[in-house]
């Protein structure tokens, strides 16, 4: 390995608040960090509100190089930060990348996850789904949605989709909404885990039973989850190992060596409590 600064960079552009209650990342960090310890190398956090505060911190970290790489997520539709870290000649690894990239990277496949879900769905019978999104500019959001209505259309269906921020209040707001419509889906899909959380317990609330006539699925599994009441049905990924992989890539492009291909493990459904026949199916 090239003599370094012994760093790493992280910026996650989202309000301080959201990662005080989602657990994704500080799993997916916990695996980064454990497997960087073993090399004596650390990982440096920051935490900005939105992806403008990003870049000027990439800038500011190579003028005083406190970095020696960094890890890139939450890819966004035209993402201008892998081009400003060539300007700066900082060594980047893009996480989460479907397509083609001329950057190393660890590939995600949120387009298989969502057709999984879908087609399991679509078996209990479910015809009018919904779905929670995050932010429409992040690609897998993008990703996600794309397959949901290629899937849909295949079987004569358009899942309805309203974009959230990940927030409890999201979760609490849009699934409010859609149950109020004249005709409610039958199943909602979110996400995250918490804006699931927050569903569950506002449909609960309206006295809408879960899951005899409503049911609802989570992406991101988590201790959350597991201790609702019923217990969420997710799609869980090993979000430690995703961590780890994503280390993995950082160290071989510290080396020079050549960064292999990696993906983020595979999204698993996990059948639980939230999810049912559809009524009168």
């Amino acid at each position: 390995m090239t003599e370094g600064l012994g760093a790493v960079g992280l910026v996650l552009a989202r309000p301080a608040r959201l990662l005080a209650v989602e657990p994704f990342f500080m799993e997916f960090i916990t695996g980064i960090e454990e497997t960087l310890a073993e090399r004596d190398l650390s990982i440096l956090l920051h935490v900005v509100p939105e992806q403008d505060a990003e870049v000027e911190t990439y800038r500011r970290w190579a003028d005083r190089r406190l970095v020696d790489a960094v890890i890139v997520v939450n890819l966004t539709v035209d993402d201008p930060r892998p081009a400003v870290l060539r300007e700066l000649g900082l060594p980047s690894l893009l996480v989460g990348v479907s397509g083609p990239s001329d950057v190393p990277a660890v590939r995600t496949d949120n387009e298989g996850a969502a057709r999984a879900a879908l087609t399991h769905l679509l078996e209990l019978g479910h015809r009018r789904i919904a779905r929670v999104s995050g932010p429409a500019q992040l690609l897998h959001t993008r990703l996600r949605t794309a397959a949901l209505l290629e899937g849909g259309a295949a079987v004569g269906l358009e899942p309805v989709t309203l974009e959230g921020d990940y927030s409890d209040d999201a979760g609490v707001e849009l699934t409010r909404w859609l149950l109020a419509r004249p005709a409610p889906p039958t199943v909602i899909i979110y996400d995250n885990d918490v804006m699931a959380v927050a569903g569950l317990r506002t449909a609960l609330g309206l006295g809408v039973a879960v899951p005899d006539e409503l049911s609802l699925l989570a992406w991101d599994d988590s201790v959350l989850c597991r201790l609702t009441s019923p217990a969420l049905t997710t799609i869980s990924v090993d979000v430690h190992e995703f961590g780890v992989r994503v280390a993995r890539s950082i160290l071989e492009l510290l080396d020079g060596a050549p960064v292999a291909e990696r993906w983020s493990p595979s999204a698993l459904l996990m059948p639980r409590g939230t999810t049912a026949a559809a009524p009168g199916s």
